[in-house]
């Protein structure tokens, strides 16, 4: 299908809906426009703070609240530790009222992941993940995860890239001793913003969690990332398949919703639902417009890129 008419798609089940026809939660959810379908995605898309906040305004609960409304059923939030324990609580019993998960959020209070800091072997660096890994534990109960997103650092120009990689296995061994005894998984991702970056490519990923070997320390593969850095996206998701247990999304160029660059996320989706895949799916970008219309665009981007055919 041609891109100038990508979201001319009409994703609706026959008619419009009747006004009061959907099945609205709190006030943020009845500026749901009532052209938008309220039934659950194929796959579980997990939005983020601000995704929606042109239809719900900027409280996170009635964004939650509107979204559940058009269909989606995950959120993930990068930013989930720095919130105080009462708001993770209050977003973890908004979630469970409505029979939603939570995503992924971010083993860190502040840009340390950025920094060279697992790869230097340093022991304030590993003692400080070993503390963030204890202090996610109780966010975790709080808000309902189950998985963190965990970036090992920069990598460090005066060491050898075979001694940075047993430092950073060595520091993710403690924290996934952490995590099991709470059936909780780290998920390394792997990035693209910057060359400085230690962890960028899906075979190096693989290769850590495999000498890691824990349950609680697997791969996020965020499928924006790994067109920038090798594409190929189908068979390196086939090659990394034991090994991941999360996904996040983004059309290349432009980090927005699927449909507006050059990845065909209908059948990426379909692949990897077809392959038994029933986790998350972190959309973890921006939107192509703004407003509320952006808003409109987003949610009907994901109807056409959910649109595949199951089990063909």
């Amino acid at each position: 299908m041609e891109r100038r008419n990508f979201l001319k798609k009409n994703i609706l089940s026959g008619a419009a809906l009747a006004a009061g026809s959907l099945p609205f939660v709190g006030k943020a959810a009845a500026s749901a426009p009532q052209i938008l379908e309220s039934k659950p995605f194929t796959a579980d898309y997990a939005f983020h703070d601000g995704m929606f906040s042109a239809h719900a305004g900027p409280d996170f609960i009635e964004q939650i609240k509107f979204a559940h409304s058009v269909g989606f059923r995950s959120i993930e939030d990068n930013g989930m530790m720095s919130r105080t324990p009462a708001m993770q609580q209050k977003i973890g019993d908004t979630l469970a009222s409505l029979n939603m998960r939570m995503g992924v959020f971010v083993i860190a209070y502040d840009n340390w992941p950025l920094q060279t800091s697992l790869t230097s072997g340093d022991k304030q660096w590993r003692e400080k993940f070993i503390k963030y890994c204890k202090d996610s534990v109780e966010v975790a109960k709080r808000c309902g995860a189950k998985w963190m997103t965990v970036v090992p650092g920069n990598f460090d120009r005066k060491l050898p890239m075979g001694i940075q990689t047993a430092r950073v296995i060595e520091s993710l061994r403690y924290g996934a001793e952490i995590l099991e005894k709470h059936n909780l998984i780290m998920v390394l991702e792997p990035l693209s913003d910057t060359p400085d970056l230690f962890l960028r490519h899906t075979d190096q990923t693989y290769s850590i969690c495999k000498a890691v070997n824990s349950p609680s320390c697997k791969i996020l593969f965020d499928m924006y990332h790994m067109q920038r850095n090798e594409g190929n996206i189908i068979a390196n998701i086939n090659l990394c398949w034991d090994e991941t247990a999360y996904f996040q999304i983004g059309d290349n160029p432009g980090r927005n919703e699927p449909g507006t660059g050059e990845m065909n996320y209908q059948n990426i989706f379909k692949h990897i639902h077809n392959k038994g895949f029933r986790g998350i799916y972190g959309m973890e970008h921006g939107k192509a417009g703004g407003g509320k219309e952006g808003e409109i665009a987003l949610i009907k981007a994901y109807r056409n890129a959910d649109n595949f055919t199951v089990g063909s």
